[in-house]
């Protein structure tokens, strides 16, 4: 869908950048530009700039890049349309829509529209005779029919086409089944149902629309758990299964549990405030949308070994976004749903008033490996848990843990915390040079795969960037540029594309924006363009001037560089040609 260049620069100059890119990471002045961690990649030291004057930003660690779009693109996981609709949402604006919608547009209504029969359909069956399976499964999980009927929980038959055949009779298409994610498609393109003999679980989205379904087997055969595949109104990765629910609940924090039985049991006992992820661990995407509605989440995941690795992951995140994470310590029950089954909705309760924080629980964690009544033991726990405190970014809670584990294994505080300091010393060094290793090693294992041909041609390459610079911040010297260079000079594809781009926009009467740029480069190549127009360079003509004639030259000394491979004719013509240079004006010669 083409949007009006003139939307967009609106849309522009309304989404400030800072105040943008502020809402997601924490942003500190530094001179003109604020600079904050990148949210792309894992960093401890600031290294992404945010530049106010050109309302762009730029990562010198991971190189993304670009304008206040090219931001929302990456960090929401939207393409370019889609990440318009949301920045003008948010400050109130309607995108133009032109004549002919994009097919994008047009089957998202029909999908919902499906999404709803289809769960009505298997919701239908679930109470029916030839759904008694399902339900008797349910029943046997201790759910209510009131909980069936809140969560419109379903059966889908055995059969291969008893959604199909009925969707059909509502005057739907087999594609659009297809498109839908509740009809699969085999190898000599015949369509059959997604989900067959299993429960069903319809998620609903904030808008209560139904977006996808979860299904469960009745017995052990595998997978175990399916879900729709991501379609245009579903994606597993920006969804909270009974978030619903959850987001209008008085209570101001979230529960968050592994699986939909457990959301389910949990809410049934009367905390409707928890929420899963949708057969997957948690995302940077999830952990932003429980952070625009709650700073505390508490994590109710199994107590085995997957549940702890799932919650070391679900902590990070969550500390990412300023969510504070505390710990549930099922004590006697390896997930919510049996806690509750056992002891009760009373002692779940008071299980989540007593939940813990993260540095409590990795600690017992820690503890639990080691027989603290002997000196072996006891050092072991003692050196692996200052490895942990020193990994905290806060020093008051480094030192109020200290002194517990001091009194744990009767070792002096201020030993504790030098240890702690160590450490933390040498975690600093660690993470600074594997962060440059792993910079390096990416650009020596795959070279510069925005602009291959840089390398072979540096001198050209840094000119070219020179002059895209100075004709982004300048757009009024395009005449004196085009009088002695040409696209044709470029050496590099790369940047000829730019210049090809950046020239034609200031034709057509306007000044170069990173918006422009923003739906026909892709993230990489916005993050490189972000790089190069906000460089620190001398803005004069004389800087121009070496630039383009640095360019003009480039040709002549590549040739003049592979001498040796040329013929004697072509040896001769070099010679003859850096004769007659020597004698223009403004070289070696005549100054």
């Amino acid at each position: 869908m083409a949007i009006p260049r003139s939307f967009i620069e609106n849309l522009r100059m309304s989404c400030d950048i800072e105040t943008t890119i502020s809402s997601y990471v924490k942003l500190k002045r530094q001179g003109r530009n604020q600079v904050g961690l990148c949210p792309f990649h894992s960093e401890k030291t600031p290294s992404m700039v945010v530049y106010g004057d050109t309302q762009s930003f730029y990562c010198f660690g991971c190189g993304a890049g670009g304008d206040v779009i090219s931001f929302i693109m990456r960090i929401e996981n939207l393409d370019y349309v889609e990440a318009v609709k949301l920045l003008a949402q948010r400050v109130g604006m309607t995108v133009p829509e032109g004549e002919a919608e994009d097919r994008l547009s047009r089957i998202k209504p029909v999908i919902l529209e499906i999404n709803r029969l289809t769960a009505r359909f298997y919701h239908k069956i679930l109470r029916s005779p030839e759904g008694r399976e399902g339900y008797a499964y349910f029943a046997g999980r201790g759910l209510t029919p009131q909980t069936m009927v809140k969560y419109g929980l379903g059966y889908a038959p055995p059969g291969w086409s008893t959604l199909r055949d009925y969707l059909r009779s509502q005057g739907f298409s087999t594609e659009q089944m297809y498109d839908a994610g509740v009809v699969s498609r085999g190898r000599e393109g015949s369509y059959y149902d997604a989900f067959r003999n299993r429960v069903i679980f319809p998620i609903i989205d904030l808008r209560k629309n139904v977006i996808g379904f979860g299904g469960r087997v009745l017995d052990d055969s595998k997978p175990k758990y399916l879900n729709t595949n991501d379609t245009p109104v579903f994606k597993k990765s920006r969804n909270l299964f009974s978030m619903n629910f959850a987001k209008n609940h008085a209570e101001k924090r979230l529960i968050l549990a592994e699986g939909y039985m457990d959301v389910i049991a949990v809410n049934q006992a009367g905390f409707e405030n928890v929420v899963a992820t949708l057969g997957t661990a948690l995302t940077p995407e999830q952990a932003r949308l429980m952070a625009g509605y709650t700073k505390e989440v508490v994590i109710a995941y199994d107590s085995d070994g997957a549940g702890r690795k799932a919650t070391d992951r679900a902590v990070g995140l969550l500390e990412e976004v300023g969510i504070t994470a505390k710990i549930l310590a099922l004590k006697g029950a390896k997930d919510p749903d049996e806690y509750l089954k056992k002891f009760g909705a009373q002692r779940f309760k008071l299980l989540l008033e007593d939940a813990g924080s993260v540095t409590a629980y990795q600690l017992s964690v820690i503890r639990a490996k080691y027989d603290l009544e002997t000196p072996e033991g006891k050092s072991g726990y003692l050196t692996e848990a200052v490895r942990y405190l020193a990994t905290l970014k806060n020093p008051v809670e480094r030192e109020v843990f200290a002194g517990e584990l001091a009194g744990q294994t009767g070792v002096l505080r201020e030993t504790v915390l030098s240890n702690i300091s160590f450490e933390v010393r040498k975690n600093y060094r660690r993470d600074k040079k594997k962060e440059w290793d792993n910079i390096s090693s990416s650009r020596s294992l795959y070279g510069d795969r925005i602009n291959p041909q840089r390398a072979a041609n540096l001198k050209a390459s840094l000119a070219e960037e020179g002059i895209l610079c100075f004709l982004f911040k300048n757009p009024d010297h395009l005449g004196k540029i085009l009088a002695q260079i040409g696209e044709g000079d470029f050496v590099t594809d790369f940047n000829r594309g730019l210049f090809k781009q950046m020239a034609a926009m200031i034709q057509a009467g306007g000044a170069p924006a990173l918006s422009d740029f923003a739906e026909t480069l892709s993230p990489e190549q916005m993050g490189r363009l972000s790089e190069i127009v906000n460089r620190e360079m001398p803005m004069s003509e004389e800087v121009l001037d070496d630039y383009i004639r640095a360019l003009r030259d480039a040709p002549l000394q590549n040739i003049s560089q592979r001498a040796g491979e040329l013929s004697g004719d072509a040896l001769l013509n070099v010679v003859e040609r850096l004769r007659q240079k020597k004698k223009e004006p403004g070289t070696a010669d005549d100054r």
